[in-house]
């Protein structure tokens, strides 16, 4: 029998030789815009996460602080989001008969509607009053929501920030009464309150003997998510990965080269 025959060299795969200086120039800053994109999403993150645990401690503060006054007409201009919001009131008034307005709304008891109510304070403004949910998974776990009560009423609420405008990709639509967000002043526009000035905020109601339920009031969503350190922790991961990846071409384009230095060395005859 006949021995194999050697293989032929042109059958041999050829060694494998560097990239050029061009190709590893060009990956080089793609990586390292990925690197440097990563690390600032990182650091977003972690500025957010930093905003994030001040925003729980303000609002902690804030919910569990005696009651005070709602703010009038001459602290307006000096309100902001950050400085009042989720500020526990007192609110003292009467409500304005047959001027709710139901606001879409989407809960932990279904999708429904907020129940906003104009009342007149004791001060001599109006406040805007979500007096709570109505509507459910069924569209009808609570009920309808019942009429607003006469007379002078006393309960407490939190200050919450004006929503101009709509949510997102769904304005406001006040001429066909449809409403995806509590807009204080257009609601008022649309309710044509005054003349007493409206408040620019308004006021979730909580639980209290003389508010009827439904609708169900004190449902301010009061948990915030807080995982900006897992994301942060993710895209620093990437970071390092595209740091370690890198490491392993330059370490394998290395040793080419001088597997290819060795080959080029001339050997004595």
């Amino acid at each position: 029998m006949n021995a194999e025959a050697p293989s032929s060299p042109a059958l041999l795969e050829p060694p494998e030789r560097p990239r050029s200086f061009w190709f590893l120039a060009g990956l080089s800053a793609l990586a390292l815009l990925l690197l440097a994109g990563f690390i600032a999403l990182g650091n977003w993150q972690m500025a957010r996460r930093t905003w994030k645990l001040d925003l729980i401690s303000r609002v902690e503060g804030r919910v569990n602080a005696p009651p005070a006054v709602p703010p009038g007409p001459a602290e307006w201009p000096g309100l902001t989001a950050a400085g009042a919001e989720y500020r526990a009131l007192q609110v003292t008034g009467r409500f304005l008969p047959g001027q709710d307005t139901l606001v879409d709304a989407n809960t932990q008891r279904g999708p429904g509607h907020w129940v906003m109510s104009p009342l007149l304070s004791e001060q001599g403004f109006i406040l805007m009053v979500n007096r709570g949910f109505a509507g459910g998974e069924r569209g009808s776990e609570t009920g309808p929501p019942g009429p607003v009560p006469e007379g002078v009423v006393r309960f407490t609420g939190l200050l919450r920030w004006d929503e101009p405008g709509g949510a997102l990709w769904r304005p406001n639509e006040p001429g066909a009464g449809r409403w995806y967000s509590r807009d204080v002043a257009a609601l008022a526009r649309a309710r044509k309150l005054g003349p007493q000035p409206v408040a620019p905020y308004f006021v979730d109601a909580r639980p209290a003997p003389g508010l009827p339920s439904p609708p169900v009031a004190g449902m301010t969503p009061l948990d915030f998510p807080n995982n900006h350190l897992v994301y942060a922790i993710t895209w620093y991961g990437l970071a390092l990965m595209v740091v370690g990846g890198m490491g392993v071409v330059g370490r394998h384009e290395w040793k080419l080269r001088q597997e290819q230095g060795r080959q080029d060395i001339p050997r004595p005859e």
